[in-house]
């Protein structure tokens, strides 16, 4: 009777997994940059709704989402750098342009005639947006009457209620940092960086004096600044120049946390990280990487013990409190509207997915918020609970509020009705050895219809990075959010899929990230992408013969390595925008030109990342192979791919190509995901 009753549940588990396409599998729409209001009155975020983004809104009591903007295309043009009002009454955002490469010309993936632009700004419920200035990176004044911005690296001001244009505020002779302005609490004081290449200072503008004062300046790179409640200090970091060079990732010149007076601009150092693991300083996701809270104790990220976690200290100085021991790491960290403990997301106890955890900012342990087998990440405190986006292996990412130990979807209506929930797969987590000893983590994704017996092709998924880690379940970035899509449609099409956490990624501590001879001093991410062809290729369920890969960007490079050096083992693949080869992304500056040692080394760093590269192996490469590759691409230029297209088609080998005109590397447009995406399996089927 039992194998009978299991026979009929695996059969009405095929019956209900009907087929599905790209189109409804990347249809929900993807939250991101929740913020909360200054008392947690109301939380904010934002919703790319197939290319159309919008700022909803949700406030007490009843935390019912509501849209506040209402954009419709898919137009390419980003929005982000929320900040509410200091009543909680309106959002202030940027539309427009790259905000992950501010500074350069505004991208334009439509190729609109009359061009774009990149713009301030401010939307309360029931009004239309009105727009405060050109620019980028706002910071509300605690007044609540004006808004600081970023214009060609300088910084202005405008009024909130738009009562006249903006104007220049500060100029200084090297360019401001974005994201890394800073009002006193009273208003009457503005911090920022000042970074000047190779150092960089606070400064602090004081409104009332108009006079500009440099904070304890020095020839390191100071950042992060964070006032003091009563707003009399200023709290910042300071990264000794030198102190991260090529190289010295896991141990280097130890980094600090210093005080400065903003009225004379003296300082002093109040804490400082010891040397060996940790002293090269790893940031944590975060406003500011310093949290002045109650108490007057600052909280701050440190791999102190090989692991990213959170310590705090008096701001009298004195020894750091370890806030978050053990073998996980933290992510996606805020501090609670009265200052007296952190929110953050942490893979502990579940190290591939995130759940929520909180934590008083004197001391340990944490106590966590949320569990299970779904995914929650980007936690704010709030008047009612805690708000947070969160997903799971079928369900999409959505926000939420957790209420007396309750949670409910904030915009539960914005997942289309024919999202295919129901059809996907829940992935399993796997653990391989690689060819050199290292364990290694992965996702696999068996097809609805696995029958014993039964043969499939497969393929290796790369993520990008390489500081990444994929997860369980829908994830909390939308470059990785549509290709766990991606993974689910080509399960869903036969394929075996398997999604791997290769050296260098995030979620396993420091010594994983700061892998052995790694990227360009070596390439050892390679065993990993052999050892998921080998693991593949040894299962019963997987044809030898038909084994590929797929990946962008850090995952193009490992797919280029893995089609250039294993092309018995791997028999096609996709390469996103990937590197191939270091010097071209980096232009070989591993050591200063100027003597015969120095000069040496840079010569044999330079071969080195040649040696590491898919250039160097080009010649045994025989595998046809996709390139996709926008021509804006601010991350991997596109030379990446011509020059690798003309080696291939020097040697003959099978290549296709999708280039997309205006295009930047983290696609702008949904079509241009669903583009690329359909052109790929295509591609797979064709030659799989």
């Amino acid at each position: 009777m039992r194998s009978a009753a299991v026979a009929f549940l695996a059969l009405t588990a095929l019956a209900s997994a009907k087929p599905f396409t790209l189109d409804q599998v990347l249809s929900a729409p993807f939250p991101s940059e929740m913020i909360a209001a200054p008392a947690g009155g109301a939380v904010a975020w934002l919703l790319n709704e197939r290319g159309a983004r919008n700022v909803w809104y949700a406030a007490a009591p009843d935390f019912r989402g509501v849209r506040l903007t209402a954009f419709t295309e898919d137009d390419g043009q980003d929005i982000g750098q929320l900040t509410f009002t200091p009543n909680g009454k309106s959002v202030v955002f940027v539309r427009g342009g790259d905000l992950e490469f501010i500074g350069h010309p505004d991208p334009n993936p439509v190729s609109n005639p009359e061009g774009v632009e990149q713009a301030v700004w401010i939307v309360s419920p029931g009004e239309k947006p009105r727009k405060l200035g050109m620019g980028n990176s706002p910071a509300v004044s605690p007044k609540g009457d004006a808004v600081a911005f970023i214009r060609a690296s300088q910084i202005w001001t405008a009024p909130l209620d738009g009562s006249r244009p903006a104007q220049q505020l500060v100029h200084i002779r090297e360019g401001v940092s974005t994201d890394q302005l800073r009002w006193s609490p009273d208003g009457a004081r503005l911090a920022f960086v000042s970074d000047r290449g190779d150092h960089g200072f606070i400064a602090v503008y004081d409104a009332t004096a108009k006079s500009l004062t440099y904070m304890d300046p020095s020839v390191d790179h100071d950042s992060n600044p964070a006032w003091s409640p009563d707003g009399k200090q200023l709290a910042f970091l300071r990264i000794p120049t030198g102190g991260s060079e090529r190289g010295a990732r896991t141990a280097g010149e130890p980094w600090s946390i210093r005080i400065a007076n903003p009225a004379d601009g003296t300082g002093r150092q109040i804490w400082a990280a010891d040397k060996g693991p940790g002293s090269v300083f790893h940031a944590m996701a975060a406003t500011n990487q310093l949290l002045w809270t109650a108490g007057d104790r600052l909280v701050f990220p440190w791999e102190k013990e090989g692991w990213l976690h959170l310590y705090s200290v008096s701001t009298e100085g004195g020894p750091a409190a370890a806030l978050t021991p053990g073998d996980f790491e933290v992510e996606h960290v805020s501090l609670s509207s009265d200052g007296k403990e952190v929110v953050f997301s942490s893979n502990q106890g579940d190290i591939d997915r995130r759940h929520v955890w909180r934590v008083s900012v004197n001391s340990g342990p944490p106590q966590a918020v949320t569990s299970g087998e779904g995914l929650e990440w980007s936690p704010v405190t709030t008047s009612r609970g805690i708000a947070f986006l969160h997903s799971d292996a079928k369900k999409p990412a959505r926000a939420a509020i957790r209420v007396d130990g309750k949670e409910h979807d904030l915009a539960p209506e914005t997942v289309p009705p024919d999202f295919p929930a129901d059809s996907l797969v829940v992935p399993k987590q796997v653990i391989y050895t690689s060819p050199d000893g290292l364990m290694i983590h992965a996702q696999l994704f068996l097809p609805p219809e696995n029958r014993a017996g039964q043969k499939h092709p497969a393929v290796v998924f790369l993520h990008g990075g390489s500081r990444r880690q994929m997860l369980l379940g829908w994830h909390y970035m939308d470059y990785y959010n549509n290709a766990y899509g991606m993974n689910q449609y080509l399960a869903s099409q036969g394929y075996v899929v398997l999604a791997i956490n290769y050296r260098s990624g995030i979620g396993y501590g420091l010594d994983f990230r700061e892998a052995i001879n790694f990227g360009a001093s070596g390439g050892s991410e390679f065993n990993d992408v052999e050892g998921a062809g080998l693991y593949l290729r040894s299962r019963e369920d997987v044809d030898a013969a038909r084994i590929g890969l797929w990946g962008g960007s850090y995952g193009g490079y490992l797919t280029a390595m893995g089609l250039s050096r294993a092309s018995d083992l791997f028999k096609a693949g996709v390469d996103f925008h990937g590197v191939h080869d270091w010097n071209a992304l980096r232009g070989s500056v591993a050591a200063p030109a100027g003597t015969a040692v120095a000069d040496a080394t840079r010569e044999d760093s330079a071969r080195l990342a040649y040696e590491s590269s898919p250039m160097a192996s080009v010649k045994t490469w025989r595998s046809p192979v996709l390139f996709i590759h926008g021509d804006d691409d601010r991350n991997v230029a596109f030379s990446e791919t011509v020059m690798l297209v003309k080696a291939l088609r020097n040697q003959g080998v099978y290549f296709e190509q999708l280039i997309l005109p205006d295009e930047i590397h983290d696609f702008l447009r949904h079509a241009s995901w669903l583009r690329a995406y359909k052109a790929s399996a295509d591609f797979l089927r064709r030659k799989l």
